[in-house]
């Protein structure tokens, strides 16, 4: 039909080359505002229209999922979702990705998408306790493993630098190593807040309130960003350097303690990060939230470099800035109480009755746009199809794959795989406990815990995603990532309040892309409500794909949970001798999209387990429950690698090993090394015995007590064989592989 359309002016046709605009989208530009729009104004919709700003894809389909629940106090829609937590406090969190500009520039990509995300969480009033990642990269071995290293090196650093210079602890994240993944690593940054109730901010102003502009100078770093994000990489990445914003966690840490105090004090009515789009999209969706318009005055920008025109202006992402609007009698507490920090703090704004963003730049309108037209882009709905390669996989069958002679090399050889090795090369490298409040720091336990001082209460941090699941079947993949996130933090005792997502997937705009991204988000939402746990908050990366390769379609999932009494929690290891070892759930587990499938047999193939949601929600509750009576301070779930590999992770803490007798008749390297949901490892003392199992019993739960702790092997004794592993020699595998990729 668009050839039958009134031709567009030779202009017009110059600056959608220019911009990249489709040209239905520009003539539904020139529709809304009646007009042709100049240069700068058909800029302002490209970065608004964006995918990483705008959802179009992915919005109608992100109304499926349930976003109420008993504890939310904010869902999406804001900076940052919050969830009340008792005796007058809140936590606000949310995931962000930084993937584009960190494989371009790995280290500053990796440092501002953390400075990113600690500033929604600011906004929202919220003093930031806690940092959490979730990270993809491509192969460690041969050739490809050299560019591999060099992107985990250098978001590892970018993340410890960040974090720990602003003074924030990371607390918890998780890392996976997948050939798809080889072009466009993922870097998701999620962040954790705590709030007094009463102070609880939104991006909102009143009618002839004065916007105020505060922290760092306006440079031309980062430019486009927004743009940049819903663009496939290609081999020119070098010059996409420009895209990669510069921080600087020091001036953010001033930034963070004079919006906090700004906060504290009273003096702002509305708050907002100047985050994707800079300008365009912090005050533009102010003005849109308030039902209002906006006047910019750009001569009024603090800039740190000469010359930079309206463009570069309302484009550039520099960092550590926000936009207030001050109480009326505050502005000046505001100015000099940044002042005191020294840091900018200028009006640069007026909120205005018509609805438009307005920009004057010398004195002249420069730009001006319907405010509801920049918020509310196109969405599309498109066709979809399952990619016949991954149907093909998925249906692979397996009934013939040959069982090992020996069993007992597959636990050392799973152990050192990158994704199952120990991870403390990496997490070493940050600050855990800056703040004092984390109770259960990287590596302790299937969860982070943080006190939240002045009470008895705590609450349960985790992010989890497993790609080779979500990539076989996005459905389920993305169910069995919000079931185990929510499984970590029951298995440390939290109760899963809400979650935060971080959907990371292909082109939406092919068939298989919008699929991946269909089903993925479908498969959250079956788990949501079965689980009866919302989401108040995310982000989604599309356009992750190239011309040769499309990232597995990855829903990072990070659940909140709430301790009532930090003293009742559990972590991992087994702590002495002499305790019974009793797994909820079936011992035999299932060898489809495994672990083990790929480690010895380099196959990626098969279904993920099933998952029975009401199953899983029972399990959850009762470990809870378990942990609640003080039955047990010792529990894990059982996740990739099988039964073998959660026994083996059991004795690294303390060294402890123990002796389990599976009795089942099923192949021995499912009942070793398949994985299944809903399972969970736990020790309880003899006299306590009978109390935890009759627990599990009225729960309908199954179960088995598969043995005891004590001395330095792990035995494991099956119908057929006996097997053994020193528990230092299982260690040492177990620490090797990341210590050579991270000395």
């Amino acid at each position: 039909m668009e050839e039958t359309l009134t031709p567009i002016s030779a202009s017009a046709e110059a600056l959608l080359q220019e911009t990249g605009i489709p040209l239905h989208e520009y003539r539904e530009i020139v529709r809304r505002m009646g007009r042709e729009p100049n240069r700068l104004e058909l800029y302002l919709f490209k970065v608004m229209w964006s995918e990483h700003c705008a959802y179009k894809n992915s919005r109608p389909l992100l109304r499926m999922l349930p976003k109420e629940g008993p504890a939310v106090l904010q869902g999406p829609g804001e900076n940052a979702g919050v969830v009340e937590i008792g005796e007058g406090f809140a936590v606000a969190f949310k995931i962000e990705s930084h993937n584009h500009p960190s494989a371009v520039e790995p280290v500053q990509g990796a440092a501002t998408g953390v400075g990113g995300i600690i500033r929604d969480i600011m906004a929202m009033g919220a003093r930031p306790i806690a940092l959490l990642n979730s990270l993809r990269f491509g192969q460690l071995e041969g050739e490809e493993g050299l560019r591999t290293r060099y992107l985990v090196g250098g978001v590892v650093s970018g993340i410890a630098h960040y974090g720990n210079a602003i003074g924030i602890p990371t607390v918890a994240g998780e890392v996976y190593f997948h050939p798809d993944y080889q072009e466009n690593p993922l870097v998701n940054a999620m962040c954790v807040g705590l709030l007094k109730t009463d102070e609880l901010k939104r991006s909102r102003a009143s009618l002839g309130r004065v916007v105020y502009y505060a922290g760092a100078k306006t440079g031309r770093d980062g430019i486009g960003g927004a743009a940049f994000a819903s663009e496939e990489l290609s081999e020119d990445n070098e010059a996409k350097r420009p895209n990669v914003q510069v921080g600087d966690p020091f001036l953010g840490k001033l930034l963070m303690e004079a919006t906090l105090e700004a906060i504290r004090l009273d003096l702002v009515e509305g708050v907002q990060d100047m985050g994707a789009a800079g300008l365009t999209s912090s005050l533009s969706e102010l003005a849109h939230k308030s039902g209002l318009g906006l006047e910019l005055d750009l001569d009024k920008v603090p800039q740190r470099e000469r010359g930079m025109n309206p463009l570069e202006l309302m484009l550039s992402e520099s960092q550590e800035r926000m936009v207030f609007v001050p109480r009326p009698g505050k502005e000046g507490e505001l100015e000099g109480l940044f002042a005191h920090y020294g840091l900018d703090c200028v009006p640069v704004a007026q909120v205005i009755p018509e609805p438009v963003f307005r920009i004057k730049a010398g004195g002249a309108v420069v730009a001006e746009v319907p405010t509801d037209a920049l918020a509310d882009a196109p969405t599309y709905t498109r066709e979809m199809q399952e990619s016949p390669e991954v149907q093909s996989l998925r249906s692979k069958d397996l009934s013939d794959l040959p069982i090992p002679a020996d069993l007992e090399p597959i636990l050392p050889q799973l152990l050192s795989s990158p994704n199952l090795c120990s991870r403390a090369p990496i997490f070493e490298r940050y600050d855990q406990q800056v703040g004092t409040n984390t109770v259960l720091v990287p590596g302790k336990g299937d969860a982070a815990i943080l006190r939240i001082k002045g009470t008895g209460r705590a609450i349960a941090v985790k992010v989890d995603a497993n790609p080779r699941y979500s990539k076989l079947h996005p459905y389920l993949g993305a169910m069995h990532a919000l079931a185990e996130a929510a499984r970590n933090v029951s298995v440390v005792g939290g109760t899963p309040l809400a979650y935060t997502d971080g959907l990371n997937c292909g082109n939406p705009e092919t068939p298989h892309g919008y699929f991946e991204l269909s089903e993925t988000i479908r498969g959250l939402a079956e788990a949501s409500k079965a689980l009866g746990i919302p989401v108040v908050s995310g982000n989604v990366s599309l356009y992750n794909e190239g011309p040769s390769y499309r990232i597995p379609p990855t829903a990072m999932v990070g659940v909140v949970g709430l301790l009532e009494d930090v003293e009742r929690r559990a972590e991992l290891g087994f702590k002495k001798p002499g305790e019974f070892i009793v797994l909820i759930g079936e011992p035999r587990g299932e060898l489809g999209a495994s672990e083990y499938l790929w480690v010895t047999q380099g196959l990626e193939a098969g279904s993920p387990p099933r998952l029975d949601l009401g199953l899983e929600a029972k399990t959850q509750a009762a470990i809870r429950e378990l942990i609640r009576l003080g039955l047990t301070r010792t529990a894990h779930d059982v996740a990739e690698g099988g039964l073998a590999v959660a026994l083996a992770e059991m004795t690294f803490p303390y060294g402890v090993g123990a002796t389990v007798e599976i009795r089942e008749q099923d192949r021995p390297d499912a009942l070793l090394f398949g994985e299944a949901p809903s399972r969970v490892l736990f020790t309880v003392g003899q006299a306590r015995l009978h109390e935890a199992t009759r627990l599990l019993e009225k729960a309908g739960l199954p179960y088995r007590i598969l043995g005891q702790t004590g001395g330095s092997e792990l035995t494991v004794l099956l119908p057929r064989a006996q097997l053994h592993w020193g528990v230092n020699a299982l260690k040492s595998a177990w620490q090797a592989p990341l210590r050579e990729v991270l000395p």
